[in-house]
């Protein structure tokens, strides 16, 4: 067979089916709004992956109660973290899907969130619109969760019945990534030798009820497999890190220990400073920067302890775009 031309190389490229990355993470309020706020926590808390109650009985506590109390008080606390550009959430995610496509040459990559906007089937149709053939999702969810994970794959699974759409696949977990984990550790490193060194590691997750787990989430495995490689990559030994739970919602059991009750304990305890780092999220929102670097540090100081210092998420950081891009190229070249 004759060798094609220059012209004819370049025709066959061009005729190659793209593929898209699609990052997605959780949401967020487009404004720190009591009414933007209610707009967002009415999706979110409506999934019935996130609160597993009877309609009956959620439906009107949530409409009734939850969000005419909550919605103004949430949206004071975004306001002590909101940036120029908007929501840290959206503005971190956003850079960070567009280093991850600069790092993947001949690949669409966009953002999309699970609860607001841009969302997720309108930016899969977006892809298939430039021409992308397949997208990979790639949930910022470094642990898999049934609250989570699952929420963004039943929102494919709808986009999928279209017989039209584009083939989808999505990356459901990335708790060990070795590019992820090799990151985390080095902001831990970079902030010990720019700020020093406290005297103990929290390494704290979001919670969910323990319910979950009982019936077979793996998240919490997940959560505690992820801190273990991130203390092995430090080199720290058995007590020095913790691992803690923040964010519980409602009266039920969740996962435990409460990171605000560790706190506290560690501050009886005697313990002078503690550093916080988060890494179940990939970046920084109202629960880092607010429950954590303000409300956490509080606790912590009323208790009789010290300094809390926050390690910040990795972000936009060039070694977590390298890490997921390089998790996207993987994902891209096994899909057949």
């Amino acid at each position: 067979m004759p060798a094609r031309s220059a012209d004819e190389r370049v025709d066959a490229l061009a005729s190659t089916p793209l593929q898209g990355v699609l990052v997605v993470n959780l949401g967020t309020p487009q404004a720190p709004t009591a009414a933007a706020v209610r707009r967002y926590l009415a999706e979110f808390l409506s999934d019935r992956r996130v609160v597993q109650l009877s309609r009956l009985i959620w439906v009107p506590l949530l409409y009734g109660l939850i969000l005419p109390l909550r919605s103004p008080r949430v949206a004071k606390k975004y306001a002590q973290v909101w940036m120029d550009d908007g929501s840290p959430l959206a503005v971190y995610t956003q850079r960070l899907a567009l280093a991850i496509g600069e790092r993947l040459p001949g690949v669409r990559v966009a953002h999309a969130m699970r609860y607001g906007g841009p969302d997720i089937a309108g930016e899969v149709r977006a892809l298939q619109a430039q021409g992308c053939a397949r997208v990979l999702v790639l949930p910022l969810y470094p642990q898999y969760s049934t609250t989570t994970t699952a929420s963004v794959a039943d929102v494919l699974g709808r986009v999928a019945k279209d017989a039209t759409a584009p083939r989808l696949r999505m990356v459901d977990q990335y708790a060990t990534d070795p590019g992820v984990i090799a990151a985390l550790a080095d902001s831990v490193r970079a902030h010990w030798q720019a700020r020093g060194r406290g005297e103990r590691l929290l390494l704290s997750f979001h919670g969910i009820p323990q319910r979950l787990v009982d019936n077979g989430d793996p998240y919490s495995a997940q959560c505690h497999a992820t801190a273990a490689a991130l203390a092995q990559a430090l080199g720290l030994g058995h007590g020095e890190w913790l691992v803690t739970f923040q964010s519980r919602f409602g009266r039920e059991q969740w996962l435990q220990p409460a990171t605000d009750a560790t706190l506290r304990a560690l501050a009886g305890a005697g313990i002078g400073r503690v550093d916080v780092a988060c890494p179940g999220f990939p970046a920084d929102c109202l629960e880092t920067l607010e429950e954590i670097a303000l409300q956490n540090a509080e606790i912590f100081r009323a208790a009789g302890g010290g300094e809390l210092s926050y390690i910040p998420c990795l972000n936009d950081a060039p070694a977590h775009a390298d890490a997921l891009a390089a998790l996207a190229r993987r994902e891209l070249d096994a899909w057949r």
